[in-house]
């Protein structure tokens, strides 16, 4: 049974999951607006949430643009969806018996989400760094990827929890069995 701290550290945990989740999904929006208003209207652009003025370089190569804003769009809505993970998790989770098979499955879906927003970040940092030394300006743009090996690093950390609960799943089911 938990605590009574340990139960309220667990709801202001899950409060603010849900905080990074609507944050990071008006990240999210806030690119895609800017995209837009960047093809469409770039006059605007100092006027919109994000300020993200790549106008030089759609105007330089506009396969550029659209590519590394492909990678943009993709790493920060796949960061909202990797809070809406852990979100529906606390939700669903049961602090009695924690090991399901919904909760090693949500905690797998984390890994792979963490280590794909990783992998994707590094290469769009690559990529907008191969742009730089090729003379095209990329802005503030790394910035966006600067935590590309963390991410990385926490999915491989998750994947352990994730293998560790599936065990903790098999040894409950067992368990269940034999009493």
């Amino acid at each position: 049974m938990m605590s009574k701290t340990n139960n309220f550290v667990f709801i202001v945990l899950h409060i603010i999951a849900w905080l990074i989740f609507v944050g990071l999904s008006v990240e999210a929006g806030g690119y895609v607006v800017n995209f837009f208003f960047s093809v469409y209207k770039p006059e605007l652009i100092p006027n919109l949430y994000q300020k993200l003025d790549l106008t030089n370089l759609y105007s330089n190569s506009p396969l550029a643009f659209f590519g590394l804003y492909g990678f943009i769009l993709f790493v920060s809505i796949l960061k909202a969806c990797l809070f809406y993970t852990v979100v529906i998790l606390m939700h669903k989770i049961n602090m009695e018996k924690p090991f399901s098979s919904l909760v090693a499955s949500k905690i797998s879906r984390i890994s792979v989400i963490t280590v794909t927003i990783g992998l994707m970040s590094y290469i769009a940092l690559q990529i907008s760094k191969n742009l730089s030394h090729h003379g095209l300006e990329t802005g503030a743009i790394h910035e966006i990827w600067a935590d590309s090996k963390a991410f990385i690093l926490m999915g491989a950390v998750i994947y352990i929890i994730a293998t560790i609960f599936k065990k903790g799943v098999e040894l409950q089911n067992e368990n269940d069995l034999t009493v």
